[in-house]
């Protein structure tokens, strides 16, 4: 089973805690022992875990990421949007996480973030759930 997860993003840069929707793929899936995959299809765009109890760490993520690959740096890239590329494939396109007992086994703190770099946009986010 692959489920489509849609994501609308409203800034530029952006973390978006999507674990509860990833949880719900897992829910509809059925299995409860086994590994989800959460992958995003864009090149501008990309998958972390990180702490979900404070939001001053995603705004603290966002603010070193961009202070290390700026915007605007004398990129050749004739679309303009190379840090968003650079930083993409620096955090990765994919997760995999355990399941057991029906439940992501996520750390107390973790939640799994999808990351925009090239804003605002729809996007979308493939779960794949294996049984086993």
């Amino acid at each position: 089973m692959v489920k489509t997860l849609p994501i609308r993003t409203s800034g530029r840069t952006q973390l978006l805690d999507i674990t509860a929707q990833v949880q719900r793929a897992v829910d509809e899936s059925g299995v409860k022992d086994g590994l989800c995959v959460v992958f995003v299809p864009h090149t501008t765009a990309g998958i972390t875990i990180n702490e979900n109890a404070d939001p001053d760490v995603v705004s603290d993520i966002l603010k070193e990421i961009n202070k290390v690959i700026p915007f605007n740096d004398g990129y050749e890239h004739m679309e303009g949007n190379s840090a968003a590329h650079i930083k993409a494939s620096l955090f990765g396109f994919s997760e995999h996480i355990i399941i057991e007992s029906g439940r992501l086994l996520l750390g107390t703190w973790q939640g799994i973030y999808f990351c925009e770099f090239d804003g605002p946009r729809s996007r979308q986010v493939k779960v794949k759930i294996i049984e086993g």
